[in-house]
């Protein structure tokens, strides 16, 4: 064998690589797309698109979201689908407020159990910090996630220090779940539900399903939630948002729980007015704590 064979099959750093080319997607932003973070051995390279302010002169605040997509399908580039035709995109909109915007890649639940997502997301957090180059302030971070990636931002801000945390109809509680959708305990033994899937077994059976809930992580050192979920989701319950909230109150910490009234998940039934509302409290409340 050569001896620099080992070395270059070796996966290059991915805090030493160049960026991703800077497009301009709109007015006043900067995206590069694309960038690798993390190279896992036995998986695809993990990659995250990175928006920024055009003329920032200070160290920027950040926010790192997670999609959603039941941890099997969905896109960083995507965030609630009533939000594609906006002009700007709402993730132009946080890096015009300031921001710089993290939207991460994760491994889905076909390609590895959790706590790979989890782990990912960390991933990602550790990255952004090692970016000396890009003027990141990574102590001010809000994570930021809908659905299946609510679950994943709740338990990255829980679980390693954050400013603040944004989940939009998210689960809280997955043994929860027995008592919280109305399929009951038929619904936590299936083996076929997203969060068997995620966990690799139904989740009355799960030996991680409380480990991969939030509320099993929470103390008085949690940082601010938003918790935002519509009345009438019918794909994860109401009542998960609201038992975080309790829980997060009961130990003496921040969270607001904003009701849609009305709203199926992804803010299905409601005017886009209402979405373009729970859009701007979510950044402004993002704002307000990573000022």
């Amino acid at each position: 064998m050569h001896p620099d064979l080992p070395a270059l099959r070796r996966p290059p750093d991915p805090a030493r690589l160049p960026l991703p080319p800077a497009e301009r997607p709109a007015d006043g932003v900067v995206l590069h797309r694309g960038a690798p973070y993390a190279f896992v051995p036995g998986f695809r390279p993990l990659e995250l698109d990175l928006w920024l302010p055009a003329d920032a002169s200070a160290p920027l605040p950040v926010i790192l979201y997670v999609h959603g997509g039941a941890w099997r399908a969905g896109r960083r580039s995507v965030m609630s689908p009533l939000t594609r035709d906006w002009t700007p995109g709402p993730f132009a909109r946080m890096a015009r407020a300031g921001f710089a915007v993290a939207s991460v890649d994760y491994r889905l639940s076909g390609e590895a159990p959790y706590p790979a997502q989890l782990e990912d997301v960390t991933a990602a957090r550790t990255w952004l910090a090692t970016r000396t180059d890009l003027d990141l302030d990574v102590a001010r971070t809000v994570l930021w996630g809908e659905s299946a990636g609510a679950l994943l931002a709740s338990l990255a801000a829980l679980t390693a220090p954050a400013r603040a945390c944004v989940a939009w109809y998210g689960h809280s509680d997955l043994p929860a779940l027995a008592e919280h959708h109305p399929d009951g305990e038929s619904y936590t033994n299936d083996p076929a539900t997203p969060e068997a899937r995620l966990l690799g077994a139904p989740v009355a059976r799960a030996a991680r399903a409380r480990e991969a809930s939030p509320v099993t992580h929470v103390t008085a050192s949690a940082p601010p939630f938003l918790l935002v979920h519509g009345s009438e989701d019918s794909l994860i319950p109401h009542r998960q948002s609201e038992h975080l909230a309790e829980a997060l109150r009961r130990a003496g910490a921040d969270a607001t729980l904003d009701t849609v009234p009305g709203a199926d998940h992804m803010w299905l039934g409601v005017p886009g007015s209402e979405v373009e509302r729970v859009f701007a409290d979510s950044l402004a409340f993002a704002l307000r704590h990573a000022a």
